[in-house]
């Protein structure tokens, strides 16, 4: 019987619990659209860059570290050093989260106003901050099973967070409709904190599982040796965090500016924010649906990857590169196709918008090179060709950006869509042609 590889496991078991959590979030999307409106949920998505600014900085690069310097723990079973390098690597995202969070808390009301250009996302902004330092700790441990790859506890953290996030919104509007409250999209900011509790805990529980049959060999690190790891961490991730957090804020201009020049074509305020709602709260959800799949292998892949490259297995290399590129390939063509025949219908069916049926259909032809781009991506990480990626993901935002400013004031929201999918295209081409030189040269 042949062997099951971790590449293959890790990612059927990413991929499995993905699919139920996109489940999940899917039908929680709905029904916030559905209580919220297009407006509310326009909101809603305006603080998406703050949190994901907020992973850049705090924790993105330092749990990339941790998974690269705690895998050997697989083969030299060194639990001491993994222990050591995982402390290192909470207490510096640790100081790193609670620094930030305070920030956003103090000042949302500025950012709110200021860079969201919106004054309603404040209080949204100070719940959020609350979750930053919780995130930030389950995410380092996932970093470490992901290393190690065990990726059953990510999993498990993942769909506990988010039945603990849909659970706790559909009570408190249970509970607001009993006494007749009226609740605000901020509800289902609130739901986000206790998601970020109920990971951190299961994540606490599952590390304190992991180490404590080999407590004997777990030494907590002096003060010198803190420092050491944590150079060595702060040295992997800091190129790391700072690519991503220049991503992120170019990300967060785009997100930013499509509510304001959606206002220069002639809009109002509220249905800049609509149209907004309808299609990064509707539409997109439905359009990443499939890649569960994909980001399940671009997981995988990265270790996988790097594994190869350093026992110099160059057949091994190309043959996972060649299968799961057909798999991605393969997942994007059918997905296109069923976007495009019934695009239409589900965003009826589903949010009861005719818009996001439509939006639905013009963005199934980005299917293809979504799921690509993620994967190529982490082809690329594994074998250590960050600057690479990084410079292809600007210029890919830097089209974005250019159809942001020039193409929506003049055409609408049919201008981001067309930029979309032409920086797809390009982004996707650069980063295959890096990989064929790169693996098969």
């Amino acid at each position: 019987m042949r062997k099951v590889t971790p590449l293959i496991s890790g990612t059927l078991i990413l991929t499995a619990t993905g699919l139920l959590t996109r489940v999940i979030g899917f039908f929680y999307r709905v029904y916030l659209s559905r209580s919220f409106g297009e407006e509310g949920m326009g909101i809603y998505q305006l603080i998406a860059p703050v949190l994901a600014l907020s992973f850049s900085i705090c924790v993105a690069g330092i749990q990339t570290a941790i998974s690269k310097y705690v895998a050997s723990e697989t083969t030299t079973h060194n639990y001491r050093s993994s222990f050591q390098i995982l402390l290192c690597g909470i207490g510096t995202s640790i100081v790193l989260s609670l620094l930030f969070s305070n920030l956003v808390y103090q000042y949302a009301l500025p950012i709110a106003t200021n860079l969201l250009l919106e004054a309603r996302c404040a209080p949204l902004l100070r719940i959020i901050a609350i979750s930053i330092p919780f995130a930030s700790l389950h995410a380092c441990i996932n970093g470490y099973f992901y290393g190690i790859k065990k990726t059953a506890i990510p999993a498990i953290t993942q769909l506990a967070e988010q039945l603990v996030r849909v659970g706790s919104v559909y009570y408190l509007m249970y509970l607001s409709m009993q006494n007749g409250y009226t609740l605000t999209i901020s509800c289902a900011v609130v739901g986000l904190v206790f998601g970020e509790i109920a990971s951190m805990l299961i994540s606490l529980i599952a590390i304190y599982v992991r180490f404590y049959h080999v407590r004997t060999q777990i030494v907590l690190p002096v003060f010198s040796e803190y420092i050491d790891f944590s150079k060595k961490i702060i040295s992997l991730a800091l190129p790391l965090s700072a690519n991503r957090v220049v991503l992120n804020l170019l990300q967060s201009v785009e997100a930013i500016q499509i509510p304001n020049c959606l206002v220069k074509h002639g809009l109002s305020t509220s249905s800049s924010l609509s149209t907004y709602g309808v299609l990064m709260g509707m539409s997109f959800p439905l359009i990443f649906f499939p890649s569960a799949l994909t980001n399940s292998l671009a997981v995988m892949l990265l270790p996988t990857i790097s594994e190869a490259e350093a026992t110099g297995n160059k057949t091994a290399i190309r043959h996972t590169i060649t299968k799961t590129l057909h798999t991605c390939i393969g997942l994007g063509v059918v997905s296109t196709c069923g976007f495009l025949f019934f695009g239409k219908w589900l965003g009826i069916f589903l949010f009861s918008n005719e818009t996001a049926g439509n939006y639905i259909m013009t963005l199934s032809f980005l299917c293809p090179f979504l799921y690509l781009t993620t994967t190529l991506n982490s082809i690329l990480h594994g074998f250590g060709k960050t600057k690479i990626t990084f410079c292809f993901s600007i210029l890919s935002l830097g089209i974005r950006l250019l159809f942001v400013f020039f193409a929506i004031p003049l055409v609408g929201i049919r201008g981001y869509l067309y930029g979309l999918l032409l920086s797809e295209l390009i982004h996707t081409l650069l980063l295959r042609i890096m990989v064929q030189r790169i693996a098969f040269s």
